[in-house]
């Protein structure tokens, strides 16, 4: 019978959700080398090859996509054990605030690895836009914040920076109307810099929707009716990146900043922001052994 190590499986899942070994050695806080070393292991154990490593990003071969979701499910069901039976002390609640367009990939994932470490913790999330999560972090409303900004905020530090790209529909083609028509939230961050953008290269446009509502703006974009902006990879499903050379200015790139996590004193708050740093692929540094406490 042979039997599958966590600490391999951890590391595979890490390189199927980072796309490489290197930004998944760098969420484990382990060298390249070892987490390769890893992968060999696992495959030799299964007799399978896991990962298609011929293309620049690596991609899982058809048993590696099979062995993916018994992962998770063994990784989870193991910190769920180890979370139930080794808490004893830690409870209460935590706030962390997300901007709706950025809370997939990363965020679930982020959840679940929380849950299952401090089960008796319960974390709210609070999905805004990125103005009122600076507004209600300022006020401690909210403890730990993520936020997508062009610049660095005082006390925030940065987890990555992702290219802003339009978005339209499908095979649409209301990015080629003039006036452009835009579809935008009231306090969407990235609306002024956009249209300033569009401004200094001489393209008409007019506001087709102004709205509170992120579903509303994606209904009508979805329709082809107007386009609007979003970070790369974080667009849903029924919506589609303009591609570059269409027309339309390059919009930059945004940070993904978070607050509240580098002077964090509540040791449950440091370790979701660990957890968040991860999740991002931001190297961890190693935490402290939490103190017999409560957090609540």
């Amino acid at each position: 019978m042979r039997n599958l190590d966590t600490t391999t499986l951890r590391s595979f899942m890490a390189v199927a959700d980072h796309g490489g070994v290197t930004r998944a050695a760098a969420t484990l806080n382990l060298t390249q080398s070892a987490v390769s070393m890893q992968l060999k292991r696992l495959e030799e154990t299964l007799g399978l090859a896991l990962l298609d490593r011929g293309n620049r990003r690596v991609t899982l071969t058809p048993a590696g996509e099979q062995l993916l979701g018994y992962a998770r499910r063994m990784i989870a069901l193991n910190d769920e054990a180890v979370g139930r039976l080794t808490d004893t002390v830690w409870e209460g609640e935590v706030t962390l605030g997300v901007p709706h367009d950025i809370v997939y990939p990363v965020i679930p994932r982020v959840l679940q690895q929380f849950n299952a470490a401090f089960p008796r913790v319960k974390v709210n999330l609070n999905s805004s836009h990125t103005t009122e999560l600076r507004r209600a972090h300022d006020k401690g409303e909210v403890e730990l914040i993520l936020t997508t900004e062009a610049e660095v905020g005082p006390g925030a530090e940065t987890l990555g920076e992702v290219p802003l790209r339009w978005i339209g529909a499908p095979g649409g083609s209301a990015f080629r109307q003039r006036p452009l028509r835009l579809a935008y939230c009231r306090q969407c961050v990235f609306r002024a810099g956009d249209i300033a953008r569009l401004d200094a290269a001489g393209i008409d446009w007019e506001m087709a929707v102004e709205s509170e509502s992120d579903r509303t703006v994606e209904a009508t974009v979805s329709a082809d009716l107007a386009v609007t902006s979003m970070l790369e990879g974080h667009a849903p499903p029924h919506l589609e990146q303009i591609a570059p050379g269409e027309g339309l200015p390059d919009l930059g790139h945004q940070k993904i900043n978070m607050y509240g996590g580098g002077t964090a004193r509540d040791e449950i708050i440091a370790r979701l922001a660990g957890m968040v740093r991860q999740g991002f692929g931001v190297s961890p540094a190693r935490p402290a052994a939490p103190r017999a406490v409560s957090a609540s």
